[in-house]
């Protein structure tokens, strides 16, 4: 809160405001208004471009300078969640008539082209996806708070292991927390740069809590699903070159991401369990427990079996989230279908 309001003394009624509160005690004017004014209008705006997640930044940081509980701070709560839903359900404006000229060309030539065209333009849209991933990965290194621990963690497990599966593993590790960085600046949240310890992994601070599960849910599990690709992306390696390095870095991403997958507390799976109804919980159980009989992981069965205890104690009147549960499918499947092909690759 950089407004500092910095005399500390109230523009309506004079009287002094002690530091950290955010309304007059004797007027009840806002400390904050001038700020908020400008907030609003940097999220309308950003609302009329159609930059959902600028707006969202907005409002949160708007939340944070109001006082719980006010009329103001419940209606920009559901400006939130109405800008978190249509983030998640994008609506597609209706195309002018040149654009719409424009597509139909494109599509006429890439039809023209035929196969060959058709895989040129998935190429593209692959290639687009990469190269922006490409860019928030890069960004994330040029934090110095991430790069050094992140070299710190390379550095013991070069140790312990030898560089090559060390590298492997905190850029695992690394691509895991970006999922979760991903997630978060779609939503226009505030957090710290990934920070590696040792021993236990790596880790982000939220600055701002989500409106609700589903919100919780998305970014939750955005670090597993991008830690997933990591995992398949050094699988395909292995089979290509053959190096064995390759299979024990995807079966490593791959066993981590399972263990993230637990449905308690802050891991990812508790995250991604809150916003699933108790039949969505009972179903994702029942996913585990197949997976385990199929692949004999005994770290499947452990989800399995602490995902059974939290489905039961689950509340029947849960609004379910059927993206969140999807994604955990997702996850169950390919995740635990990694860890058994590469553990006897």
């Amino acid at each position: 809160m950089s407004d500092n309001a910095a005399s500390l003394t109230c523009q309506s009624c004079g009287a002094e405001i002690s530091p950290g509160l955010l309304a007059c005690p004797w007027c009840d004017r806002l400390v904050y208004s001038a700020r908020l004014s400008n907030l609003a209008e940097e999220a309308m705006a950003a609302q009329q471009a159609g930059d959902i997640s600028q707006a969202l930044a907005c409002w949160r940081t708007a939340i944070d300078l109001l006082p719980p509980g006010t009329n103001q701070s419940k209606l920009i709560h559901a400006q939130i969640e109405q800008l978190g839903r249509q983030l998640d359900k994008p609506s597609t404006p209706a195309p002018d008539a040149e654009s719409s000229r424009e597509r139909s060309l494109a599509g006429k030539a890439v039809a023209g082209l035929g196969f060959f065209g058709m895989l040129l333009w998935k190429l593209k849209v692959v290639l687009l996806f990469v190269i922006t991933k490409g860019k928030l990965l890069l960004l994330g290194l040029t934090k110095a708070s991430t790069f050094l621990s992140m070299f710190t963690f390379f550095a013991v497990y070069w140790a312990a292991w030898g560089w090559p599966f060390a590298l492997g593993f905190v850029v695992s590790i690394y691509i895991h927390e970006m999922g979760h960085v991903d997630a978060l600046r779609r939503y226009g949240f505030k957090a710290t740069a990934p920070m590696f310890i040792p021993g236990l992994g790596a880790l982000i601070r939220l600055q701002q809590h989500p409106a609700n599960p589903r919100e919780d849910a998305r970014i939750g599990l955005a670090g597993p699903l991008w830690g997933m690709g990591a995992a398949l992306a050094s699988y395909l390696v292995f089979l290509a070159t053959g190096e064995k390095v390759w299979a024990a870095i995807a079966h490593m991403g791959a066993f981590l991401n399972i263990f993230n997958l637990f449905p308690i507390g802050p891991l990812d799976g508790g995250r991604g369990f809150r916003a699933l109804s108790r039949n969505q919980a009972l179903l994702t159980t029942a996913a585990l427990g197949t997976a385990w009989f199929l692949t004999d992981e005994n770290m499947v069965l452990l989800v399995a079996i602490v995902a059974l205890f939290q489905a039961l104690a689950k509340r029947k009147d849960v609004q379910p989230d059927r993206t969140a549960f999807l994604l955990f499918l997702l996850l169950v499947a390919s995740l635990s279908s990694l860890l058994y092909v590469c553990g006897r690759g």
